[in-house]
């Protein structure tokens, strides 16, 4: 009951950051909270982690892995996108386009090492992964008429879906303290809806430019427990 209590509070007060400062702040806060939480961790069967790079496109990912057997794990992965601006046109005013968006990634962990038991070594993971993205603020068109830019309200979304699998490593430390990095090839399939032509899968974070093949990875810290 009390890890219960200590896991819904710190992920409520992340969450309501998020939203009230900077999201590099809010993860400051939730780094804090984590290790005042770990003091009292015992068992190894859940983990709860954060993706440590995310914050610099002002998104925070979290992720819960639990425990299924001596050999495999499950990992429920949520992305939450706030007001990212690119600012490639527009020099950081109040009119340059901002991202905003949530992504889930489910995945199936099979642990490796016949050293240590889930959730600690090397392992291979599956996946699926569905993401929404909507991009507003102001976008810069041209009139072939009179052979001029102007602005116009813009309002863009892409929805996209796939999977792919990973190769990691998670490290326990002290019984505690998690440290998780993986890679792998994905793949997304993605759509987008816009009131505007000049919007493509690339201007969105970056993520789905070009081809639908990808490269997913990331490094994670948090607590075991």
């Amino acid at each position: 009951m009390c890890q219960a209590n200590w896991l819904w509070c710190w992920a409520y007060s992340y969450l309501f950051s998020l939203f009230t400062m900077s999201t590099t702040k809010a993860y400051g806060l939730l780094l804090g909270t984590l290790f005042c939480g770990a003091a009292g961790a015992q068992a190894q069967n859940n983990a709860v982690k954060i993706d440590i790079f995310q914050p610099i496109v002002n998104t925070a990912a979290l992720s819960y892995e639990h425990k299924l057997s001596e050999s495999s794990s499950f990992q429920l992965g949520l992305s939450f996108t706030i007001n990212y601006r690119e600012d490639s046109n527009f020099s950081n005013n109040s009119e340059s386009p901002k991202t905003s968006g949530f992504g889930i990634t489910p995945e199936y962990r099979l642990y490796l090492s016949e050293k240590h038991p889930a959730l600690e070594g090397f392992y291979v993971a599956p996946y699926l992964r569905y993401q929404h993205l909507n991009k507003t603020g102001k976008s810069e068109e041209y009139n072939p008429v009179t052979n001029t830019f102007y602005r116009r309200d813009l309002d863009a979304s892409l929805n996209a879906f796939g999977g792919g699998v990973v190769v990691g490593r998670h490290w326990i430390f002290k019984q505690r303290f998690s440290l998780d990095g993986y890679l792998g090839p994905s793949y997304m399939v993605s759509g987008i809806s816009s009131n505007v032509d000049n919007i493509n899968r690339g201007d969105f974070l970056g993520y789905y430019e070009g081809s639908n093949y990808g490269i997913r990875a990331g490094v994670s810290f948090g607590v075991a427990f």
